[in-house]
């Protein structure tokens, strides 16, 4: 499965906590379409990593991580 994304970088105080990003939108790739998910996800929740994405994806759609691919608009 192939997700692209677009998303809003936070940066509170890197003493306090490291920069995190919210998804503001998220398609799925499908045949030589894109399918926007984003009502899939919370997209409020403060991702810490593209690789923490892939494992909420991984959860939601019931795949192998291994099995998706991600990249950022």
């Amino acid at each position: 499965m192939n997700f692209t994304f677009r998303s809003h970088s936070t940066f509170p105080d890197a003493a306090i906590e490291p920069a995190t990003f919210q998804v503001q939108q998220i398609w799925q790739q499908v045949d030589d379409q894109q399918r926007e998910v984003s009502h899939l996800i919370d997209r409020t929740y403060r991702y810490h990593s593209v690789r923490e994405l892939r494992w909420h994806l991984a959860d939601r759609f019931a795949r192998p991580i291994r099995s998706l691919a991600l990249s950022r608009v």
